[in-house]
């Protein structure tokens, strides 16, 4: 029998079964929905368990004007004859993915939003040319689909796509919107968080609460971001997260979709290392597995039957949170990090509803992002309230390589800085102190690790020192007019009590380093560069000579000078 084609990125479910893609049969998400749906629903999952593909296949299924029933033929919907009679085509629909709007800027995140919305008003540009819809809603359908709506419109945009349809249809319409804290994650991480979360408020507020043209909505995420910081008021949110049993096999593929796919390629060698690498996830009462791993190390095993697994699995939208958590951490918190690699648990209290700005206030609430993230999930033991702590561990192999590579090396990264700003604190007091030793041996340590022969020049050192003390607990001036020339450097203490003047110099071999220090300092005093300092309020006056030859140094200091 001929294998068909493996669907690496396809998310879109009609080129999937048109292009006889393989697919995993979730059409069961569709009848479950409509059982159990509210006014809007909520799906949150981490990055790479089938969202998109779900919500494109819902799309498929509800949009008027299709007939898709060739595309769900022999799938397990199609079994639900009355259901797909009353529903398969009947809606018109919105659908919005949010997945690109990841500005560095308020003003470039818009302009994406923009965008995504004006592709939409393309793909439903026929109501255009409709009778039934009133020509103020034209012209604000045009303004949108221009990209020239004000801010005003695009902040009700949604709703008026609603209106629009249902005048049309003379049917409600069924919204969807994928990965919608995606624009929230990016705002958060670039300093425009108020701005996008007051955005978003409107714009989802309008579209799903007070929206009588509205059927239902289906939104997924990553992030279940709380009901008071984007969702106030609305009161009909239905929410399913991984915590949650009703939909727990509709994202991810389970032990039998997985034995299966291999079978039917001819792998069923591979399952107990696609079992250790790529399962464990544990949504609801099922364990999953990540369909971005099964698919991707499917394809390869079919060109390689030998071929080891990988790390496939790059949650990129959240690494900017562990780098957050990491800085947050303590050495308990990196006890508890090895103790997951080495296959223990920890226990924590997972908030599911959180808001961004909650994140950085409590160490568990990232450890929180962790769990929603997919960085760690739950034993198996039962889920209890959200006060009570459950059981952590890394899922699978796979997501234990990512800990040992990346979070073990932030860690590591992280008590360097801490290792390089103490030997800074260190150079900071030595200055202030003339402590003339600490300082020759902390600069004699920086141009071991940092200078190449090849940048031997007096300017490059001088930039080189200035980057040393920048940030240290004074002000710093480089080059400034003083006395009758320019000085190198002018520091003065963040209390006021000390000034400090450092002249730079390099020496052409190492036996000048001495003479070239008492030359600096001679220039100092011939230049009168520590008249900078006359008519402050400094108490005392240091200065400095300092000359460096490749990766050595050598530092003089003079008496200190009364000021008062």
């Amino acid at each position: 029998m001929e294998t068909k084609m493996l669907p690496v990125g396809i998310e879109d479910f009609e080129e999937m079964r048109t292009d006889n893609f393989y697919y995993v049969d979730k059409t069961s998400f569709i009848s479950t929905l409509l059982r159990n749906r509210g006014k809007a629903n909520l799906f949150t999952r981490p990055r790479r368990f089938g969202k998109t593909l779900n919500m494109s296949m819902l799309q498929t299924f509800f949009e008027i004007g299709r007939d898709n029933k060739d595309l769900f033929a022999g799938l397990d919907i199609a079994q639900e004859q009355v259901l797909c009679e009353e529903h398969m085509n009947k809606y018109p629909v919105i659908f919005l993915t949010l997945k690109s709007v990841e500005g560095e800027t308020f003003a470039d995140a818009m302009q994406l939003l923009a965008f995504q919305v004006a592709s939409e008003c393309k793909r439903l540009s026929f109501l255009e040319k409709s009778l039934q819809i009133n020509e103020k809603d034209l012209k604000i359908f045009d303004a949108l689909m221009e990209q020239e709506a004000t801010q005003d419109k695009l902040n009700t945009a949604l709703k008026t796509l609603c209106v629009m349809l249902e005048a049309h249809y003379n049917k409600k319409a069924v919204l969807l919107i994928d990965e919608y804290d995606v624009p929230l994650d990016k705002a958060f991480h670039n300093g425009y968080y108020d701005k996008m979360i007051s955005f978003m408020r409107i714009f989802l507020g309008e579209a799903l609460k007070t929206n009588r043209s509205l059927a239902f909505a289906v939104i997924t995420g990553c992030l279940r971001i709380s009901r008071e910081s984007i969702f106030t008021g609305l009161n009909t949110l239905r929410i399913s997260s991984i915590t949650d049993s009703d939909h727990d096999e509709h994202f991810g593929f389970t032990d039998i979709e997985v034995r299966k796919m291999l079978a039917d390629y001819n792998l069923s060698s591979a399952y107990n290392d696609m079992r250790e690498w790529y399962n464990g996830y544990r949504f609801g009462d099922a364990n999953v597995y990540c369909p971005w791993d099964i698919i991707n190390h499917v394809a390869k095993l079919k060109n390689n039957p030998n071929i080891r697994p990988k790390c496939y699995w790059n949650n990129t939208s959240s690494n900017s949170m562990v780098k957050r958590f990491i800085d947050k951490a303590d050495d308990t918190t990196r006890s508890e990090i090895e103790d997951l690699i080495a296959g223990k648990s920890v226990t924590k209290v997972i908030r599911e509803t959180l808001t961004y700005g909650e994140l950085d206030k409590n160490i568990n609430n990232l450890w929180s992002m962790l769990f929603l993230t997919g960085y760690v999930t739950r034993t198996q033991d039962p889920v209890g309230l959200q006060s009570e702590p459950i059981n952590l561990i890394i899922p699978n192999l796979e997501i234990r390589e990512i800990f040992i590579e990346k979070i073990r090396d932030w860690f590591e990264e992280k008590l360097d800085d801490a290792r390089i700003q103490e030997e800074l604190q260190r150079l900071y007091r030595a200055f202030l102190e003339a402590d003339c030793d600490t300082i020759e041996e902390i600069l004699h340590n920086q141009l071991r690790a940092t200078i190449s022969y090849f940048d031997n020049y007096e300017n490059y050192y001088h930039g080189f020192l200035t980057g040393l003390l920048i940030g240290g607990a004074w002000s710093i001036k480089s080059n400034q007019e003083s006395g009758s020339g320019r000085s190198d450097l002018l520091l003065t203490a963040s209390d006021g009590s000390t000034g400090i003047v450092i002249e730079v110099k390099h020496a052409k071999k190492p036996e000048d380093i001495p003479v070239m220090c008492e030359a600096a300092l001679n220039q100092i005093d011939k230049k009168r560069y520590k008249d900078a300092f006359l008519a402050s309020r400094v108490k005392q006056i240091r200065v400095y000579g300092i000359t460096f030859w490749q990766k050595s140094c050598g530092v003089v200091a003079a008496p200190a000078i009364d000021a008062c």
